[in-house]
């Protein structure tokens, strides 16, 4: 018996349940959990904002340790520290043949299948965005187990799986940034900080970091972030003062909603890049004059999973983390247990604190 925190039905709240999980099948692997982040992912899903079959085990950011293999996986073995990878690519279609493999058209193909069953009942069970690591232990593809460098906690290794990636991948993929360039981060949560602390790491000159929260200045600013700014109508205004009168030359919006969407445009300088990494829902209506598109001449990109092929650049990113540059545990404000993730979910909502990180 495994517990697990269960999506019942969507919008239900999460139910804290045992589940029977099969040996792994040809390709599968075993995983036990060492943590799961919390991730506002989670949160869409149990919402309805990003859909999955339920009912389902949710959590897509975690790392752990590799206690059974199926036929066939020669990638990892058991004992083997592993990172979970929410969107693996299928190396096949169109997407992965032009190298862009964080668009994958078969990367969220795991999430619709069963992957175990409701110990109470013997109903089947759906994997959250294909990993379901609100669990103690799960099985997945083995190429969704990346194995985790040397050098890197753990525990701390969950917040690689999307936080990490997504914000890295922001700034050095998406973004491109150059040292020199100031930078915009609108939204200081899990993904936010790792945006501060990889724009940091990109060596930007002025950084600037936006939230609702007084209290997340603290926190801004130990990631990286040169000024902060409480986000209201002149936002906007107040970026351009910061950064010479003209904007910055890049803005990264870590919320997704359309006002805040509007105002990292706003905040761009001319020729400016705008990515928009958080997830908004359909009825967020962002809305643009053609005279401004084209005066401004500013780029708008949206930012998938940051842009990022994990297998290539969690090397990359773990390198940071041994030197130093990069503090995993920063991006953490709580460590918590299963029963507490519908208490980390209303802190998302509320826009309190950075990452909650499950330890099992």
């Amino acid at each position: 018996m495994v517990r697990a925190a269960v999506l019942p039905a969507v919008n239900a709240p999460l139910q804290v349940a045992e589940i029977d999980l099969p040996d792994p099948g040809p390709g599968q692997v075993r995983v036990k959990l060492a943590a799961a982040g919390v991730c506002h992912s989670d949160l869409s899903l149990s919402n309805g904002t990003l859909r999955q079959p339920v009912p389902a085990v949710l959590g897509h950011e975690g790392a752990g340790t590799v206690t059974a293999v199926g036929p066939g996986v020669t990638t990892v073995a058991p004992g083997d520290p592993v990172v979970l990878n929410w969107a693996p690519s299928c190396g096949d279609c169109h997407f992965c043949g032009l190298a862009e493999p964080w668009l994958c058209a078969n990367a969220g193909a795991a999430a619709n299948a069963p992957y175990a069953t409701l110990a109470a009942d013997g109903s089947a069970l759906h994997p959250g965005l294909g990993t379901a690591a609100f669990a103690e232990e799960t099985v997945v593809a083995a190429h969704a187990a990346l194995p985790l460098p040397d050098g890197v906690p753990l525990t701390d290794a969950a917040l690689l799986g999307c936080a990490v990636l997504t914000g890295w991948g922001a700034i050095h993929h998406s973004a491109a940034v150059r040292p020199g360039e100031s930078v915009v981060v609108l939204g200081v949560g899990g993904v936010g900080l790792a945006t501060l602390q990889a724009a940091r790491i990109a060596g930007a000159g002025t950084i600037v970091a936006v939230d609702v929260s007084p209290a997340k200045e603290e926190l801004a600013r130990a990631a990286g972030a040169t000024e902060f700014l409480i986000a209201g109508e002149d936002t906007a205004k107040r970026v351009r003062r910061l950064t010479g009168g003209v904007g910055a030359d890049v803005a990264v919006e870590c919320v997704g909603r359309a006002d805040t969407i509007r105002t990292a445009w706003s905040a761009t300088r001319r020729g400016g890049r705008t990515t928009v990494v958080g997830i908004g829902g359909q009825d967020q209506q962002v809305s643009f004059s053609a005279l401004e598109l084209f005066y401004f001449g500013r780029t708008l990109s949206g930012c998938v999973y940051g842009n990022s092929d994990p297998a290539r650049d969690l090397p990359v990113v773990a390198g940071h983390v041994r030197s130093g540059a990069l503090d995993l545990s920063a991006l953490v404000t709580d460590r918590i247990g299963l029963d507490d993730i519908p208490a980390a979910f209303e802190a998302m909502v509320a826009g309190k604190g950075g990452r909650s990180l499950v330890v099992f």
